[in-house]
């Protein structure tokens, strides 16, 4: 069920499927031969921009921000300039889907600004504009956040799973899956019988119709696991029948990895980007600006679960600083993640390079 990600569940232990090791020492023989050290695991490299002058009362500066968005890009493909960066992620054949965190608004939650470059870069790299979903799980959202007025001024798509429905052929159905509270939109609400409520189904834009996906999360804290990052958002913004998970976070830290580890899912994502323009330390979902920092930056990664890990870590810093009370983080979700090789939630293997316009 979950691809190409070199680990087997069974009854009771996870085993990582690892290549056979060498033996590393010598014999008594003088031909004997020393075999070669380990070659040391790549680092993470997160790249992350410092535009000065990015935020303006609260309102974010397009040009500035296209700015951070280009240099986040070639800095983290390592290419010349936005237009080869973006090839190097996505063909002209490909739909792209564009995932925000739209529940906060446009002030808290992920900015339209920062979406509207990733568009307009997109389509610079030959991308047509049908091409592009800007999307979440509930129009009405979206509708609130400025996304439907975006996507009509950019010529893209904006789509919400709660309109578009869910693929009855793709699901996650853990074997201790718990019985959901099915609400309007689920695909199997109002349904009765054996097994109604736990399954949980993919959308059908994200299982049948978009190719690459790019998350866009906010920096933006949410007690139940740290952060609405990119885990978090792009896992249940995927799938409808998510009451189950959301008010327990030990079934969150499982199920959310395991989510994201589907192919229909994980597999798909090829940018992250952390909008970390403005960090709100408290609140979750509610805009609080009172309660949030103007920082100017935005985070580039190709590994999900650095970017979800540094973003707690700063949020915790910045309630430090203010003296704002401090609460247990649940961080389960991240090793979990880390033991289904979603990527790292180690400081130290973690490279980051910081740039500032």
């Amino acid at each position: 069920m979950h691809g190409s990600r070199f680990w087997v569940v069974c009854a009771a232990c996870l085993w990582l499927v690892l290549p056979a090791a060498r033996a590393d020492g010598t014999n008594s023989s003088p031909a004997a031969v020393t075999a070669p050290a380990a070659a040391p695991t790549p680092a993470t490299r997160v790249c992350e921009v410092t535009g000065d002058g990015a935020i303006v009362d609260f309102q974010p500066v397009p040009a500035v921000v296209d700015q951070m968005v280009a240099r986040g890009l070639t800095s983290l493909t390592r290419k010349p300039t936005a237009v080869t960066a973006w090839r190097s992620l996505i063909s002209t054949q490909d739909i792209v889907g564009i995932k925000v965190y739209s529940q906060a608004g446009m002030l808290s939650g992920t900015r339209p600004v920062v979406v509207a470059s990733v568009v307009n870069g997109l389509i610079a790299a030959g991308l047509p504009p049908k091409h592009i979903l800007i999307w979440d799980r509930h129009a009405v959202d979206l509708r609130l956040a400025g996304f439907y007025t975006l996507g009509k001024q950019l010529g893209v798509v904006v789509a919400a799973c709660d309109e578009t429905g869910y693929d009855p052929d793709t699901f996650y159905a853990p074997d201790s899956a718990v019985i959901g509270n099915l609400v309007w939109g689920d695909l199997e609400f109002g349904l009765k019988g054996p097994g109604v409520g736990r399954k949980s189904f993919v959308a059908k834009i994200v299982s049948r119709v978009m190719t690459k996906i790019i998350s866009i999360a906010p920096l933006l804290n949410l007690e139940s696991c740290g952060v609405s990052g990119h885990l978090y958002s792009l896992t249940l913004g995927s799938v409808d029948n998510t009451l189950r998970f959301e008010g327990d976070p030990d079934r969150l830290a499982v199920a959310v990895p395991e989510i994201y580890a589907l192919p229909s899912i994980g597999d798909r994502v090829v940018l992250n980007i952390t909008d970390a323009l403005i960090g709100q330390y408290e609140g979750g979902s509610s805009t609080l600006l009172h309660y949030s920092s103007v920082l100017n930056q935005l985070w580039f990664s190709h590994d999900p679960v650095a970017l979800d890990t540094l973003s707690i870590k700063e949020l915790e810093h910045e309630r430090q600083v203010r003296g704002a009370d401090q609460y247990t983080l649940h961080l389960d979700l991240y090793s979990n993640a880390t033991l289904l090789q979603l990527g790292t939630n180690d400081p130290a293997k973690m490279l980051i390079d910081r740039s500032q316009l």
